[in-house]
């Protein structure tokens, strides 16, 4: 019989479907809500999670949702949680647990990700309360001589301290070395950095005896810098990609998810569909996509009742295009 956290990842990675990034903290919720002209209260923040985690046939593309402490604590409109209100339907419920990306001054331009104290109790309570993966980011930026292989390892270590503490709690740990879009790098530099970082990762996860096959790579694709002026091209951005993804990750891995990292709702699901096309590969690949589901929904709604049918339609319509995409189908 399946462990727990080999059930989960089956559940996570199930062809065809991807997972909805919607852990956005409440200091950058915000950056969503004030476009629109919505306060960020925390029930204007509860009724921007239940436009989407309550989206009647969500079910059909979306394997699993990442959420933020406050939203795995509320409930939709009849009172039932979150978390209930996906698993209910199948989807995984996650839960983000870093303390997010913090400035090293010896190391001008790079961060170091905290939130390992007190994780193990946090771990506990979040798998009571229906969360059964979570989520840790660390943030790689590449400039001139950034960034240094001393904090990509420290970065490393803390992802596999992490991931060592989900498994404990019966949690599929995800774990995200995001090598981020802004900057004036090559697609060349990208996929240079992003093979660093992930073969760091990877030797960091087996170096800490970190169950590999029921762990979730979450990773950016292979793209040039946005002041690069490097064309987004899906057929290099995958071919770049799929050189990475073969050249460190394990066979045995549970899954490989992408996420948008700043591209365009349109730019993200055609990488996504190209890099599909390359397949197939060892591990499924598949979407955890925030802003790039999201939109146009979100500007649909505008936090009025009455737009949350067609804001859903919306949602449902970038779900089912990320879906086919996940399996090179578009």
């Amino acid at each position: 019989m399946p462990s727990i956290l080999e059930t989960s990842v089956m559940q996570m990675m199930q062809k065809g479907k991807g997972l909805l990034a919607a852990d956005e903290s409440n200091r950058s919720v915000p950056k969503r809500l004030d476009p629109i002209g919505v306060e960020s209260t925390p029930e204007n923040r509860r009724r921007f999670r239940e436009l989407y985690l309550s989206a009647p046939g969500a079910e059909e593309y979306l394997s699993g949702v990442i959420l933020y402490d406050e939203t795995l604590r509320q409930a939709d409109s009849d009172g039932t949680p979150f978390a209930k209100v996906l698993s209910d339907r199948g989807i995984v419920p996650g839960i983000k647990v870093d303390a997010g990306a913090k400035d090293i001054a010896a190391f001008p331009g790079e961060t170091l990700t905290e939130g390992l104290d007190g994780l193990a109790d946090r771990l506990t309570e979040y798998y009571d309360l229906g969360a059964r993966f979570a989520k840790w980011r660390a943030v790689i930026h590449i400039g001139k001589e950034l960034p240094t292989q001393e904090m990509i390892d420290a970065n490393s270590l803390q992802l596999a301290l992490y991931a060592l503490r989900c498994q404990e709690a019966n949690i599929v740990p995800m774990v995200e070395p995001e090598v981020v879009l802004k900057g004036k790098h090559t697609i060349e530099k990208a996929e240079d950095i992003t093979t660093a970082t992930l073969t760091s990762l990877i030797e960091h996860l087996q170096k800490y005896r970190v169950d590999l096959k029921t762990t979730v790579v979450k990773t950016s694709m292979v793209v040039p810098g946005s002041a690069s002026g490097q064309p987004m091209n899906p057929e290099q951005v995958a071919e770049a990609t799929a050189r990475c993804l073969r050249a460190t990750i394990p066979d045995e891995a549970g899954g490989v998810v992408f996420l948008s990292g700043g591209q365009s709702s349109e730019e993200a699901t055609m990488n996504l569909n190209a890099i599909a096309k390359l397949g197939p590969y060892p591990w499924n690949v598949t979407f955890t996509f925030a802003r790039a589901l999201q939109y146009p929904a979100i500007e649909i709604w505008a936090g009025k009742d009455e737009n949350i049918k067609k804001a859903r339609e919306a949602f449902m319509e970038r779900l089912k295009a990320n879906a086919a995409a996940s399996i090179g189908a578009l």
